[in-house]
């Protein structure tokens, strides 16, 4: 499976996460429940995956964590939060170029309806 196929099949079960739990809950709830469904799903999945630096050929823990990494391919990243901004954007993107990964989910589950809280970003 391709990135887009796989982020499709997210969005599916994100979707399905939203409509039983709605939106108001902390992000770690929503995360566990998606992790839940991707691993059900038979995909490989990671979640909490670090996510070094590599600078001047020197590996760095610098606490970078992807919330959700399926398929060593899609990075999702997931947000409860009134609204999204430019600093959630450029945390996934930071992580696609970190890892050389080409897409990603953003996914904010604080909104009523959640096709209005994913955001498909490409590195």
């Amino acid at each position: 499976m391709n990135e887009n196929e796989i982020a499709n099949k997210v969005i599916g079960m994100a979707i399905e996460v939203h409509k039983t739990l709605g939106p108001g809950l902390l992000e770690s709830a929503y995360k566990e429940c998606l992790y839940y469904k991707i691993k059900q799903a038979g995909l490989f999945v990671e979640k909490e995956k670090p996510m070094p630096l590599i600078f001047e050929d020197v590996k760095i823990d610098c606490g970078y964590r992807i919330d959700i990494l399926i398929e060593n391919k899609l990075v999702v990243e997931l947000k409860a939060v009134d609204s999204l901004n430019d600093i959630h954007l450029a945390q996934i993107l930071t992580y696609l170029k970190i890892g050389n990964f080409k897409l990603g989910l953003l996914i904010n589950f604080n909104v009523s309806l959640l096709k209005n809280g994913i955001k498909r970003v490409i590195n």
